[in-house]
């Protein structure tokens, strides 16, 4: 039995910003939720909870209604290199100092 899952204030804003943000995309298009729904290759009530950014659907499901709406792309890039300046600053910190480079075996230099 999987264990309930209460994530963090931060990430349910997250998620509801997320699907509020899919709701209006979504009206923009003038496409009605069955079908998107039927797009997403899901249920029109799975949709509402998407779009009302509920913590218990699968982020493939996200997917797909990102997909649906002609907006994935954007998901690709959330922690793409680019974007992660954190990352960059933390592996930029790890490398050495200097460089010696190491002399060939049995070559004579002097």
């Amino acid at each position: 039995m999987p264990t309930p899952h209460n994530p963090p204030a931060a990430v349910r804003r997250a998620l509801r910003k997320l699907g509020a943000d899919i709701h209006d995309a979504r009206r923009r298009r003038l496409l009605p939720m069955a079908v998107v729904a039927e797009r997403a290759f899901t249920s029109r009530s799975t949709l509402q909870k998407v779009e009302a950014g509920d913590t218990s659907v699968s982020i493939g499901i996200y997917a797909a209604v990102l997909q649906a709406l002609g907006l994935l792309e954007g998901l690709s890039q959330i922690a793409d290199i680019s974007n992660d300046s954190v990352g960059q600053a933390l592996a930029s910190a790890k490398l050495p100092k200097h460089v010696h480079l190491k002399r060939a075996a049995g070559t004579d230099n002097g």
